[in-house]
């Protein structure tokens, strides 16, 4: 899925509508301490010499994109909803979703 690198969003630090640019915000690390992460480990942990198996097939096939929007004219950087699931994306230019540009790429006239 192609996504313009330029939109134009509601920027909530402006309240208007400005032009932002997209960026995909960087995979970090699990946080450790979090009550649920706590449990998780726990559960792995096992009781005895009986660990529980690592799960398998728990994990979703696709991860959910992470965009973060920054705003032309204050420069601040916000998100917008939790973001979707898509297997593969690419951040293009304005013009790369046009009929004109796909025969460029391609090396047609």
């Amino acid at each position: 899925m192609r996504i313009p690198k330029n939109q134009k969003k509601y920027c909530p630090f402006c309240r208007k509508h400005t032009q932002h640019s997209v960026e995909e915000a960087k995979r970090r690390p699990r946080r450790q301490d979090t009550r649920s992460q706590r449990r998780f480990l726990r559960k792995m942990r096992g009781y005895g010499s009986f660990p529980k198996e690592n799960p398998k097939g728990r994990e979703k096939p696709t991860r959910k994109t992470d965009f973060r929007y920054k705003c032309g004219v204050c420069g601040k950087k916000h998100t917008a909803g939790t973001g979707f699931r898509i297997k593969k994306f690419e951040l293009a230019s304005e013009k790369a979703g046009t009929k004109a540009s796909k025969q460029q790429a391609q090396g047609k006239k």
